[in-house]
């Protein structure tokens, strides 16, 4: 059974669409969570390898419209381990 870690990062609206391309770009990448302030999750987006381009854009502009509505949130990662 694979092994996965999660890391979040805390950032403002107008940064989210950006750090999901970063976090996204970097690979290894299984999910994708977006939290509220109370650290609610708001939607949760799974990723499979080899996401690229056309499948992307659907997703990012899903976070361009959250961003819109939001001061801060929080992005999980779920990244598969290397191990």
């Amino acid at each position: 059974m694979p092994e996965f870690n999660r890391e979040e990062f805390e950032v403002k609206g107008k940064e989210l669409v950006e750090k999901v391309k970063q976090v996204v770009h970097e690979g290894n990448v299984r999910k994708v969570i977006l939290k509220n302030e109370k650290k609610e999750t708001i939607v949760e987006f799974p990723l499979t390898i080899g996401v690229v381009g056309a499948v992307l854009a659907p997703m990012l502009a899903a976070v361009a419209a959250i961003a819109a509505v939001v001061t801060k949130c929080t992005v999980e990662v779920e990244k598969k381990s290397d191990s």
